[in-house]
C-alpha cells in the first residue's frame, strides 16, 4: 500500500477555488498510472465534480498525440496534476494557451526567469521544455467535463530517450529548481493552482481575447522558422483570435490546429 510522502495544501487551494466553482475539492494520491485518466473514467461513470487530483507518482503519465509523458524523478521531482472542471456551453479554442499563460505567469510574474509558451501546450525554461499540458474533453449527456493535465519538472530528470526514427532530436529538458533552488511541488502548486482556476473560469465567461496579449508576449516560437509534422514549413506569425497558430509558407498565411498537427523551431528537426 502506498501511502503519501509530501504535505499537500489541499485546504487553501479548495478553498480558493470554491470562489469559482463550488464544492470545489482537492485530491492528493501516492501513485496512479494517470491523473488525466482517472477524472477521465470518472466522468464518463456520471461524476463531474470540479475537482483538482495530484498525484506523487504517474506510471503511466500521456501527453499530447498520445505520446507518453516520462517520469524519471522520485516523488517530489515532478508536479503532475489534473484539473476536472464542468463547462458550459462555450467555443473552447484557445483554452490549452490560457493554461500555460496562467501557469508561466504565476511562475515567472516580472518575467525575470523569461518563461515561455511553445504552442500549443509546452512550457519552456530558455529553450528546453519545463512541462506540458493536456486537455481533454469528454461528453456525457450533453454535458461538458474538461480534464486539464500538468506535469512540471520540479527536479533534474534524467535524459531522455533517443528520439523515434524520423522524429526530431528532443531538446535536453529543463526544471523549476534551475530558476527557484528551492521550490518543493507542493509549493509550485500551490503557487499556480487557485490562479488557474480563476483563469479557466474566466476563459469560460469571454474566451482567449483577454488572453492573446499575454500569450504574444511569451511566444516562444514568434518570428521563427517552424517545421510542421506533415512536412510543411514556415514562419510562425504568432496566433489568431482563436488561438490557433499562425504560419507564413511559400503558399501563403496556413492556420494550424492544434489537433491537426505538431510543430518545432526548424533548428530542433
Amino acid at each position: 500500500m502506498f501511502t503519501l510522502q509530501l504535505s499537500w495544501p489541499e485546504q487553501a487551494i479548495s478553498q480558493a477555488a470554491s470562489l469559482y466553482w463550488p464544492e470545489f475539492v482537492v485530491e492528493a494520491t501516492p501513485q496512479v498510472d494517470s491523473t488525466n485518466t482517472v477524472l477521465l473514467e470518472r466522468a464518463r461513470t456520471g461524476h463531474n465534480m470540479p475537482v483538482l487530483l495530484v498525484a506523487e507518482q504517474q506510471t503511466a503519465g500521456r501527453g499530447r498525440m498520445g505520446r507518453q509523458w516520462h517520469n524519471t524523478q522520485p516523488v517530489g521531482g515532478m508536479l503532475a496534476f489534473s484539473l476536472g472542471l464542468p463547462l458550459p456551453a462555450c467555443d473552447l479554442s484557445g483554452l490549452s494557451l490560457v493554461v500555460a499563460c496562467s501557469i508561466v505567469n504565476s511562475l515567472d510574474a516580472q518575467q525575470r526567469h523569461g518563461l515561455r509558451i511553445k504552442w500549443p501546450n509546452d512550457l519552456w525554461y530558455g529553450n528546453s521544455k519545463l512541462g506540458g499540458i493536456l486537455v481533454e474533453i469528454s461528453s456525457q449527456g450533453g454535458q461538458r467535463y474538461a480534464v486539464i493535465g500538468v506535469g512540471i519538472n520540479i527536479t533534474a530528470p534524467l535524459p531522455l530517450p533517443p528520439a523515434a526514427p524520423n522524429q526530431p532530436t528532443p531538446q535536453p529538458p529543463a526544471w523549476v529548481q534551475q530558476f527557484a533552488p528551492q521550490a518543493t511541488a507542493p509549493e509550485v502548486l500551490a503557487q499556480i493552482a487557485a490562479p488557474l482556476v480563476a483563469a479557466v473560469h474566466q476563459f469560460t465567461q469571454r474566451g482567449f481575447e483577454p488572453w492573446h496579449s499575454r500569450f504574444t508576449a511569451r511566444d516562444a516560437l514568434a518570428g521563427q522558422a517552424v517545421w510542421l509534422s506533415d512536412g510543411d514549413t514556415g514562419l510562425a506569425q504568432g496566433v489568431s483570435a482563436q488561438g490557433a497558430l499562425l504560419v507564413q509558407t511559400s503558399q501563403g498565411l496556413r492556420t494550424v490546429l492544434s489537433d491537426d498537427i505538431s510543430v518545432r523551431p526548424q533548428t530542433t528537426r
